[in-house]
């Protein structure tokens, strides 16, 4: 099967303190804040996108800031992991800025490749890692997302049927199946997604799921080029007995959203028409910018939205 989606395009949190995530994000990570809108189902909260290269789907982690939501406990049937990639050379430099930083960072080898573990402020789990198969130069891509789930070789075997992924490694002291979309030959023969097209898949049936919170991972969201092509990886997953919404305009993209069997909700996302559609590609992230359907209620939303900067 041809995979019609093409690798990652967000991964979207939940946090608490507003000003909390943005310096982390921008200051300690060295991202750029590049849309501050709100969440266009609960325009009470803030919804945050950090990223590279102006907002290039593949960069952007999203936060969707509540100061009241409570920190969560993680467990299992949940997006666990996002791990960031780095150009090669990278990750000592990165390690001794968060350091200086006061972030704490350990070392942990996956799949063979070092790379530093480490928490946002909220309890986010993140992974660092350099890698040579990065196909542009911004500071920081998604490498790939790690699902803990109750049955790995049902959930791979779904993604594999459905939305075009291969199997290309598995790690049997960690129980985890990795998967990948396209990509080059590895050294055992297998093709190799490359960063932004992998999924690991972790076996954990003894997890209990825990409600969501502060710290842990609302959705994945996949991209595809245009609306031709998502409407046709959407016809896919249908095929699957899987339920799809219908398409939802999110201003710099369009979506559609699905539960994946055991109920991790997956997105899949257009590239077009990207965030330089409602302010200069220059001075992203300085202004909050809301949809059309909220401009009227402008003052009102602004006065309920929790500060950026630190007190």
């Amino acid at each position: 099967m041809i995979p019609l989606i093409t690798g990652i395009h967000h991964v979207t949190a939940f946090a608490g303190n507003a000003a909390g995530n943005r310096r982390f994000y921008t200051q300690t990570l060295g991202m750029d804040l590049v849309k501050r809108t709100v969440n266009f189902d609960a325009p009470s909260m803030w919804h945050l996108y950090y990223g590279c290269d102006g907002g290039a789907p593949g960069t952007l982690l999203t936060h969707f800031a509540e100061p009241n939501a409570p920190r969560a406990r993680h467990g299992g049937q949940e997006i666990a992991l996002v791990t960031l990639s780095v150009p090669v050379g990278m990750l000592a430099s990165i390690e001794a800025r968060l350091a200086d930083k006061g972030t704490a960072t350990t070392r942990a080898m996956e799949f063979g490749n070092d790379g530093l573990m480490l928490v946002d402020p909220d309890g986010m789990r993140l992974r660092i890692e350099e890698s040579p198969a990065r196909q542009t130069t911004a500071a920081f891509e998604i490498a790939r997302v790690s699902l803990m789930v109750v049955d790995a070789e049902a959930t791979s075997h779904f993604l594999v049927q459905a939305l075009g992924f291969h199997r290309c490694a598995r790690d049997a002291h960690s129980r985890t199946i990795r998967l990948a979309l396209g990509g080059n030959s590895g050294s055992d023969g297998e093709s190799n997604g490359g960063s932004g097209r992998e999924i690991d898949v972790v076996h954990a049936p003894d997890r209990a799921a825990e409600a969501m919170g502060a710290g842990t991972i609302h959705h994945v969201a996949w991209r595809v080029p245009d609306d031709a092509t998502q409407a046709r990886a959407r016809l896919a997953v249908t095929h699957s007995d899987i339920a799809v919404t219908s398409v939802r305009d999110r201003q710099y993209f369009r979506s559609v959203y699905f539960r994946i069997p055991g109920g991790i909700l997956f997105e899949i996302a257009t590239d077009v028409p990207g965030f330089a559609i409602d302010e200069p590609a220059d001075a992203l992230g300085r202004e909050l910018r809301l949809p059309p359907q909220y401009e009227s209620r402008r003052g009102a939303i602004m006065a309920t939205l929790p500060s950026l900067d630190e007190s």
